[in-house]
């Protein structure tokens, strides 16, 4: 199912926590609200359910205005941080509650539980309660019951955040792999830039409940509109360095070692995985770089010369906006020199 946003505002009081929001979410796509906490992401995603309502605008599945249908009315699942199982409930009496609540006949409901079981891979959990389950364990049956009651549009709100890290690794792969499976459109809300570019095809990036930048995931990180999205994505974040009349972002992917570069002297190195995290001095300012200094005996108060790619340095104006990318990396080497 395709949702349409058109104009969407809402506000409590004085308070606008989501501003004439417009998007378009394609169907059969994983689309993450991306922003820091506070950006109104929650609140659109509770408009798209209906559980809370629309100031002004309009909300559209496929061609339905549906902004002030009711959430029995949207075909939709919900899935929360909180996984709001049923304790006194097992597994399979927790996944078929909502067929219950629709009144749909034993058979096909048992019939429908063993299968969405299998698919998240809880059939042999059935007949545990919550409580005798991990939180991987927990979210599977959460998702299960959100899915089956086959809805159009799944909706995610930081589903992962309970979980350790190995345990989310795990599980975005899940509900990556759950996904493409049921082709169902799925809307993922999170404030985690990585777990974001990993699990989504395209990505709606928030602030003060605005639309900052959409698209798909590598558009944004190679391609940022203003400074705000070249800092909330990437990690280790892009280094930034400010000048009279422009800032100047740069990945740390983005350094390379070349001896007619520019000087810079390291401060520490740090290993991370197969990384090389270089903190270091240049043009004056503390940056980090990713660098394979394998081969070179270097340390603390080291001096090296360092280049810059083309890609992965953007400039901007004192107001973040983007200015030309032609002269991205040209400017900052130029003025190096």
């Amino acid at each position: 199912m395709k949702v349409r946003i058109d104009n969407v505002t809402k506000k409590f009081g004085h308070t606008t926590a989501v501003s004439n929001f417009s998007a378009e979410l394609q169907d059969g796509h994983l689309i993450c609200l991306l922003g820091p906490s506070g950006c109104g992401k929650s609140t659109l995603l509770n408009m798209l359910c209906g559980i809370i309502p629309v100031t002004e605008g309009q909300i559209f599945f496929d061609d339905k205005d549906v902004t002030k249908l009711p959430p029995d009315q949207r075909n939709i699942g919900m899935v929360f941080q909180n996984y709001a199982l049923y304790p006194h409930m097992t597994v399979a009496e927790n996944i078929a509650f909502p067929l219950e609540v629709q009144k749909v006949k034993k058979e096909e409901r048992k019939a429908r539980v063993e299968e969405i079981a299998k698919l998240v891979h809880v059939d042999n959990l059935l007949k545990r309660y919550p409580s005798e389950l991990s939180g991987g364990q927990q979210q599977r049956v959460a998702i299960a019951r959100a899915m089956v009651k086959k809805p159009q549009l799944l909706l995610m709100d930081e589903p992962l955040s309970n979980l350790d890290a190995r345990l989310r690794l795990e599980m975005r792969e899940e509900i990556r792999r759950i996904q493409k499976e049921t082709g169902v459109t799925t809307v993922f809300v999170t404030h985690d830039q990585e777990e974001a570019m990993s699990i989504s095809d395209s990505i709606l990036l928030m602030k003060d409940g605005l639309l900052i930048q959409s698209g798909l995931c590598q558009e944004l990180y190679v391609n940022p509109n203003s400074l705000f999205v070249a800092e909330f994505l990437g990690n280790p974040p892009a280094n930034k360095i400010v000048e009279d009349d422009k800032i100047t972002a740069i990945r740390p992917e983005a350094f390379i070692l070349d001896d007619n570069g520019t000087e810079a002297e390291i401060q520490f190195i740090s290993e991370m995985g197969k990384d090389q995290i270089v903190t270091m001095t240049y043009l004056g300012n503390t940056i980090r770089a990713i660098l394979n200094l394998d081969d070179m005996n270097v340390g603390s108060g080291s001096k090296i010369k360092v280049g810059l790619k083309k890609k992965g340095v953007f400039t901007f104006d004192k107001e973040g906006h983007r200015c030309h990318p032609e002269l991205d990396s040209r400017s900052i080497e130029k003025e190096s020199r």
